[in-house]
C-alpha cells in the first residue's frame, strides 16, 4: 500500500478536494482495470476522453481521481486531484509507485526512425555474453535477464515501464537498453525515468500521421536530449543531419558517431557479403554478421554505447563480431537452387532504400532483385508513394501486397502506392493483394541466383485485416513456398 501525497511527488498539482494522506493500493487508467482503492488517471487519448469514465471508477472502487478538469459534482469521501497534465502526472505516480526503479540501474535510451530494435537487442546480447544481468525494452520483446514477455508497444504505458524495470531491480539487472519511441515521448510515457545516456540513430519520413509536421516530429525526438541530465551521456549519429539538432540544448555529455564524417567514434566497410562485413572500428577490424551501411551505423552506436558505460573495447569489438542478428531484420534463408529471400522490417521510405541498396551493393549484377512490399493501413499515407517509387527504381520487379490495411481497403492502399511508380518503371510492377499469394509469386518469378526481398512486417507473426490479428509469418511464408517449390 502507497500513501497518496507520496506518489504525488514531483506531479504538477492544481488544487486538492480531500485527503492525500491515505493509503492507495494501485494506479489504474483504464477504468475497466480499477479495483477496490485504488486511484484511477483520467488521461486524454487519441479516442477517449478518461474523464467520461470517472463514475464508473469509482463504482469499481477507486478512493482517489487524478484529473485535468474537476468534475461538477463531487462524491463524498472520494479524494479529487487536479492536474495541469494527466499523461505526466501518470509517468511520475508510476515511478513513484515502484520507487524508482530507473535510479537503480543503468538505463539507455535509443530513439530515432530506424535502427532503434537493433541496437537496443544487439546491445542486451552483448552486455549478456560479457556476463552482466542485462534488461531490454523493445518492439519485439521484452526481457528481464533471461525471463521474457511480449512487448505491445514500442515504449509501453508509465506503469508498465516502471513495472517492468522494479521486476530488473529486484532481479539484480546492472543495465537496460529501452526503444524510445516519437509516441512514447509526446505522450509523456519517459516522464520520471532517470537515463545514463541516450542514442541517436537517424531521423527520416515515418508517423506524419501522428505528429503534424516533420518538423515536430524531429523536435519531439530531440526533446528526450534536451531532457537528459547533465551527468548522462547523449550519443549521436552526426552523418544524419539531424544528429547536430539533437545536441543543440542537452546538458549530458556529447558524443558523435560517423561512416562519412570525423566523429568520436568512426568505421570503415571494408568488405560486404551476405555472410557478413569486414570493417573497420576506430581503426581496428572486426568481422560482423550484420550486412549494409546501415547496420554498420548501428554497430558504432553499439560500440560507442560500450566504450561511454565503460567496457574495455577489445572485449566490445571481440562481442560483436559474435552477435547474431535481430529477428525480422535482414533475416534471409537460400533455397536449393541458390535463391536468397530477405525478410526485412523496413516499413518506412528510407529503410527500403537501405535494405535495397545494400542488396544490390552486394549483387554480382546478374541476378533479379524481386521486392514485395506494402504500406500499413490507417497510417501515414504520404509514405505509400514513396516507398513504391524506390521499390521501383531499386528493384527488378516489385510485387505491390497488403501490409496490415487495418481497417482501410487494401487495394486503395496499394493504388496510393502505385501513384508513385514513374511510368519507365511501372512494367516492372504487378499487383496482389493477398499476402501470401504475393510472397508465393515472387519466389515462382525467382530464378536460381536472384534475391528475393519480402519487406515491411519483419519480425511480425501476424496480418491485421479490419481489426482483427491473423497469423502470417513472412519467413515461414518463404520457407514454406520454396519446400512447395522443392526449392529448400
Amino acid at each position: 500500500m502507497k500513501i497518496v501525497k507520496d506518489i504525488l511527488y514531483r506531479v504538477s498539482v492544481n488544487s486538492v478536494f480531500g485527503d492525500t494522506n491515505i493509503g492507495i493500493n494501485a494506479i489504474a487508467f483504464d477504468s475497466r482495470k480499477v479495483a477496490k482503492n485504488d486511484v484511477f488517471v483520467a488521461q486524454r487519448g487519441v479516442n477517449v476522453d478518461g474523464h467520461q469514465f470517472i463514475d464508473k471508477a469509482i463504482d469499481l472502487g477507486a478512493v482517489v481521481i487524478v484529473c485535468e478538469d474537476l468534475p461538477e459534482t463531487k462524491v463524498e469521501g472520494i479524494t479529487y486531484v487536479e492536474v495541469a497534465d494527466a499523461n505526466k502526472a501518470l509517468a511520475y505516480m508510476s515511478a513513484n509507485y515502484y520507487d524508482n526503479p530507473s535510479k537503480k540501474i543503468q538505463l539507455i535510451g535509443v530513439t530515432g526512425t530506424n535502427g532503434k530494435t537493433t541496437v537496443t537487442t544487439l546491445l542486451y546480447q552483448l552486455f549478456q555474453k560479457l556476463g552482466y544481468k542485462t534488461g531490454l525494452l523493445s518492439t519485439v520483446k521484452i526481457m528481464v535477464d533471461v525471463d521474457e514477455y511480449n512487448a505491445t508497444h514500442t515504449t509501453p504505458d508509465p506503469l508498465m515501464l516502471n513495472s517492468y524495470l522494479a521486476k530488473m531491480v529486484d532481479e539484480g539487472v546492472e543495465y537496460c537498453f529501452m526503444e524510445v519511441s516519437s509516441h512514447g515521448i509526446h505522450q509523456s510515457r519517459i516522464e520520471g525515468l532517470e537515463f545514463v545516456g541516450g542514442v541517436f540513430t537517424n531521423l527520416s519520413h515515418d508517423h506524419l500521421d501522428y505528429h503534424n509536421s516533420f518538423a515536430e516530429y524531429r523536435d519531439v525526438k530531440k526533446s528526450f536530449f534536451d531532457h537528459l541530465p547533465k551527468s548522462s551521456f547523449a550519443l549521436t549519429n552526426i552523418d544524419d543531419k539531424n544528429g547536430v539538432i539533437m545536441l543543440q540544448n542537452t546538458k549530458a555529455s556529447k558524443k558523435t558517431y560517423a561512416l562519412k564524417t570525423l566523429g568520436d567514434y568512426k568505421a570503415k566497410i571494408l568488405e560486404k557479403s551476405f555472410s557478413g562485413s569486414l570493417l573497420t572500428i576506430n581503426g581496428v577490424e572486426v568481422w560482423s554478421k550484420l550486412i549494409g551501411d546501415f547496420n554498420a551505423y548501428n554497430l558504432l552506436a553499439i560500440y560507442g554505447v560500450c566504450d561511454l558505460l565503460g567496457l574495455e573495447k577489445l572485449e566490445t569489438l571481440k562481442t560483436i563480431s559474435e552477435l547474431e542478428s535481430v529477428s525480422g531484420r535482414f533475416e534471409y534463408v537460400i533455397s536449393n537452387d541458390k535463391i536468397t529471400a530477405i525478410v526485412d522490417y523496413a516499413h518506412t521510405p528510407d529503410a527500403l532504400k537501405n535494405v535495397l541498396e545494400t542488396i544490390n551493393n552486394i549483387r554480382t549484377g546478374n541476378e533479379n532483385v524481386i521486392t514485395v512490399v506494402g504500406c500499413g493501413g490507417d497510417r501515414d499515407k504520404s509514405k505509400r508513394p514513396k516507398m513504391a517509387n524506390i521499390a521501383s527504381q531499386l528493384s527488378s520487379q516489385v510485387v505491390f501486397t497488403s501490409d496490415n490495411p487495418r481497417t482501410e481497403d487494401p487495394q486503395t492502399i496499394i493504388d496510393e502506392m502505385e501513384a508513385g511508380v514513374s511510368p519507365e518503371n511501372f512494367r516492372k510492377t504487378i499487383s496482389i493483394v493477398n499476402r501470401k499469394q504475393a510472397i508465393k509469386t515472387a519466389c515462382k518469378l525467382a530464378k536460381p541466383g536472384d534475391i528475393i526481398l519480402v519487406a515491411g512486417k519483419g519480425h511480425e507473426n501476424y496480418q491485421e485485416i479490419n481489426g482483427e490479428r491473423h497469423h502470417f509469418d513472412d519467413l515461414e511464408e518463404v520457407k514454406h513456398c520454396f519446400n512447395q517449390l522443392k526449392k529448400i
